[in-house]
Order: structure tokens, then sequence, then C-alpha cells
């Protein structure tokens, strides 16, 4: 494992819109490469590299409650759409030959693992990818409340939040102009001014374990391998 590098085992939490491109639906199988190229760039620095993904480019059970489904049905289906998301995503990993791993909080034995943490750390021990599918298992949590859970669990080191802007600002950058980027965040900051960084069961999670939280834009090439190898990228939220 390289001695270069700022951390040894990273939890990387990706959007389902991610996967789904410019119109953030479906899955966009040219954007998935460009993401499985990222990782694999990383992975083939020698770090241990564990994946969430979420399922809002198939299917969203917040707003399907909103219509009018039953809360637990729309979220048991929302954890469907994270496993296609994970077997999409592994394949073009493998494809590049990135050996990977599925394991999903939903027993589906024909087409992954089950979540088994001691099995998960062996795994990235060996140099495998490995992709959390189905959330935690149980509704009403969100996939950053997952990627929290199972990074805590494997004992990464930091999580890097994936998202389409260059980190946390003051307003939504794509629609306020002089939105203010800012640099580092605690984890009270975040929860008491409401920022849409993660929700805040996945932030408190963090903040219980001391479990820094880097927030960058997945769609500037070479991102992933500048946090991991020390490069200023994004917003830092942590202890303060």
């Amino acid at each position: 494992m390289g001695t270069d590098l700022r951390f040894q085992r990273i939890m990387l939490k990706i959007s389902g819109e991610a996967l789904g491109g410019a119109m953030r639906l479906g899955i966009d199988h040219g954007v998935v490469d460009e993401i499985a190229r990222e990782v694999a760039e990383v992975h083939q620095k020698g770090v241990q590299l564990a994946v969430v993904v979420g399922g809002g480019n198939i299917f969203r059970g917040g707003e399907a409650a909103a219509a009018g489904m039953e809360r637990t049905t729309g979220d048991h289906m929302g954890m469907l759409a994270t496993v296609i998301n994970a077997l999409a995503l592994q394949h073009a990993l493998e494809k590049i030959g990135a050996p990977t791993r599925v394991q999903s909080a939903i027993h589906m034995a024909e087409l992954c693992e089950p979540y088994i943490r001691r099995r998960a750390v062996r795994h990235l021990e060996k140099g495998r990818v490995v992709i959390f599918a189905a959330g935690t298992g149980n509704p009403y949590f969100t996939t950053d409340t997952a990627a929290s859970l199972r990074a805590v669990e494997i004992g990464a080191e930091c999580i890097l939040k994936a998202t389409n802007v260059d980190g946390v600002f003051t307003a939504d950058p794509n629609k306020v102009d002089n939105a203010e980027f800012i640099d580092e965040l605690s984890y009270i900051e975040v929860l008491n001014r409401h920022l849409t960084v993660m929700d805040s069961t996945a932030i408190s999670l963090c903040m219980e374990n001391d479990l820094p939280i880097i927030v960058f834009n997945l769609r500037k090439q070479g991102n992933i391998l500048r946090v991991v190898t020390g490069g200023k990228v994004g917003t830092l939220v942590s202890a303060g």
C-alpha cells in the first residue's frame, strides 16, 4: 500500500443521479464508465476503497411517499434501485480490471453477496473494491446514512461525498451567482445551519465517531485521486 497516501481506506458516496448523466434519470453507461475509471485510478494506487451508491436515478422513495405510496414500500423499492446501480458500477469496474464485490443489505444471493462486515473488510484487504447496496436494509434511512454507517463499521478514515459542485456553498451556486464557497465546517455548523451536506442522521453518526467528510466535485477528472494523495479539494467537514 502506498506510503504517500493521505488515506489508506476510504468510503466514496455517489448519488444515483450522478449515474444518470445529464438527464439524471436511468443509467448513462458513458458516465458510469468515467466514474469507474476515476475509482480504478485510486484503487491502483493501493487505496482500500468502498462505495455506496444511491438509487435516485431509478426510483426515489421519498417522492413516491409524497405521492401517496406507503413509505416503507417506497423505500424498499429505492433500495432495489441501488442494487441495479451497484451492479452497473461493478460491471464497469471489472471491465477495466478492478476486482469488485457487491454486498447487499437485503439478501439476494443470486445477484450479490449479503453484507457481512468481516467479509467486506477482508475484500478490502485483498485489494477489491467493495460496493455496498440496498442502503442499511431499513426504511426511513438514506443512502447517506448507509455510507456513514458502513464507513464506521469497516474503519474507513474518511467519507468522500461526491457532488456536482466544488464543495459546500452558502447557497446553491447553480442558482445564486454570489454564493460563497465554504472551505471548512464543523459537524455542529452543518447541523445548526441546516446545510444539505448529508442528512442529519449521517452527520451525527460521523460526529460521534470523528469521521471526516470531504464534499467534492465528482465531475472534475482526478479529484478523487487528489483527495487521497493530500491535495486540497472541496469542503472538509470535521470536528473543527
